[in-house]
C-alpha cells in the first residue's frame, strides 16, 4: 500500500489518542503513561485520562517535545523463520521489524503476530485504525496457515479445532481444516 500524508487539523485529540499518533505507544500503553505522571501538555503534567489536546499544544514525554507523524506507512513482510513478532525481546532474539527499511523514522508495529519458528505474511504499519481494522476477529478478516508438523497430526486433534479449543486460556477455532498430508494441514 502506498504511504499516506496524516492530516492534523487543529481539532481536539484525547491526549492518549495524540501520544499513540505520535508513534510514542499503543493508546491503552499511552493511559498508563499518563497515569505514571510522565507527559506535561504546556507546561503541566497531565494525569487525567481523557485530557484533550491539538496539534500545536506543547506535548513532552520524560522532557521529550513530541509531534504527530508526518506519514502512514503499510508495510506487508514475508517473515522468515527465528525471527519474533514483537517490539522487544528479553531474551534478545531477532526481531521481524529489524528486517524493514532503516529510513523510515516512525515507529512500527506488526499487525497481529507469527510464531518465532513460522514464516509468512506479517503487516506492519503505524495507522493503529488500520491496524485494529485489520487484526481485530471483528473484522472477519480469514486467515489462512499451512502448517507442517514434527510428527503425525491426530485426526483428533482436527475435529477439536474445527469444535474450538482452549489454548493459555484463549479460545481457537478455526472455520475450514484440509490434511495435506500425514504431518501437514491447511486451515
Amino acid at each position: 500500500m502506498p504511504d499516506a500524508k496524516l492530516d492534523t487539523p487543529e481539532k481536539p485529540l484525547r491526549l492518549q489518542v495524540f501520544l499513540a499518533h505520535c508513534g510514542l505507544a499503543s493508546r491503552r500503553a499511552a493511559e498508563q503513561l499518563i497515569l505514571n505522571g510522565r507527559v506535561c501538555v504546556n507546561g503541566t503534567i497531565v494525569r487525567e485520562l481523557g485530557t484533550k489536546v491539538i496539534p500545536s499544544d506543547t506535548v513532552l514525554f520524560d522532557g521529550k517535545q513530541l509531534n504527530i507523524e508526518k506519514q502512514q506507512h503499510y508495510i506487508a513482510l514475508n517473515k522468515p523463520p527465528f525471527f519474533l513478532c514483537s517490539a522487544s525481546d528479553p531474551q534478545n532474539r531477532p526481531l521481524a521489524k529489524d528486517l524493514l527499511s532503516a529510513n523510515i523514522n516512525e515507529r512500527l508495529y506488526n499487525v497481529g503476530r507469527l510464531d518465532f519458528l513460522s514464516s509468512g505474511l506479517i503487516l506492519f504499519t503505524n495507522d493503529g485504525g488500520f491496524a485494529a481494522a485489520v487484526g481485530h476477529p471483528s473484522a472477519q478478516i480469514e486467515k489462512e496457515y499451512h502448517v507442517e508438523a514434527s510428527g503425525l497430526i491426530p485426526e483428533a486433534l482436527l475435529n477439536a479445532f474445527l469444535d474450538g479449543i482452549k489454548i493459555e486460556d484463549v479460545f481457537y477455532r478455526c472455520k475450514n481444516i484440509e490434511r495435506t498430508g500425514k504431518r501437514s494441514v491447511k486451515i
